[in-house]
């Protein structure tokens, strides 16, 4: 469905006035989609709730930082604008919140006073949490000294696709990705967990993808609730072993994998209530 179908509806908020559908806002001179300067972040809103914005405000000012654009807009001005677009729809729609910062001019490295910042909000359906099929990718996620690891940005989705791609040729829908050294890194799109007799392991950030917003707080909600979490270094063999596995992201939340390779799982009880938590905390619980 592209953007211009009339059952999509999308605002986006640029040089101080909302366009609807899909703006062009750069052109093939443009520094980002030439030389790849653009950063961006997601953040979600449903049921009419917008869980964590503000972190996800911080950190795009964060990328813009790493890739050394100047900041345009403040995290709390970021935050108004993505409100301010939400608005712009019913309440209960289920919605993606996207800012972006991306040069506009430089050679190899950016032009800083040509920085373009831009706020995206458009419907996006929640996918039901029916789980999903994962298997290893032959590519891996870059260190820190190979990439700008630090920044949500755009450079690092092509990687992030010919791993689908190769994983759905396959008959899987995502794909884990190691690290350098050949721990488990993250899934394509998502983090990732695994579960082993009623204790929550995931990988500990170690400057090859990024600590997610909602991975973050789902650490924070299931230690609160009483479930131990591990972060640490985890090999792929593991997954095998381990009791349930889901996957934690802003897209989807909190999902559930259904198949390893060709080992089928159910959902369970740990990722029931990390997902239960995480719902009531979006919707202001504690």
């Amino acid at each position: 469905m592209s953007w211009t179908d009339d059952k999509k509806t999308a605002w986006t908020w640029y040089r101080g006035a909302w366009h609807k559908g899909n703006p062009m806002l750069m052109g093939p001179m443009t520094h980002a989609p030439w030389l790849g300067s653009c950063v961006f972040d997601g953040a979600r809103a449903f049921e009419g709730t917008a869980p964590d914005l503000d972190l996800h405000c911080r950190r795009i000012v964060r990328s813009a930082e790493s890739f050394g654009l100047k900041i345009v807009r403040r995290a709390g001005e970021i935050e108004e604008l993505i409100r301010e677009g939400i608005a712009k729809f019913p309440k209960n729609a289920e919605l993606y919140l996207r800012p972006m910062f991306w040069a506009a001019d430089g050679f190899v490295d950016v032009d800083p006073e040509a920085t373009e910042f831009s706020v995206s909000v458009y419907d996006s359906p929640m996918p039901a949490p029916t789980g999903f099929s994962i298997t290893v990718s032959p590519f891996r996620r870059p260190s820190f000294e190979y990439a700008p690891t630090d920044a949500k940005a755009a450079c690092h989705y092509p990687n992030s696709a010919r791993a689908m791609r190769e994983a759905k040729a396959r008959g899987f829908d995502n794909a884990v990705m190691l690290d350098p050294l050949g721990h488990v890194a993250e899934l394509a799109t998502a983090n990732i967990w695994l579960v082993k007799d009623g204790a929550a392991h995931t990988p500990v950030p170690n400057g090859t993808f990024l600590n997610g917003v909602t991975r973050q707080r789902v650490i924070d909600l299931l230690r609160k609730a009483g479930v131990a979490v591990h972060e640490r270094s985890i090999r792929w063999q593991e997954f095998f072993e381990a009791d349930e596995v889901f996957s934690t992201g802003n897209y989807a939340k909190v999902m559930p994998v259904t198949r390893v390779g060709e080992r089928h799982l159910q959902p369970g009880p740990v990722m029931a209530r990390a997902r239960e938590i995480y719902w009531d905390y979006a919707h202001g619980g504690r």
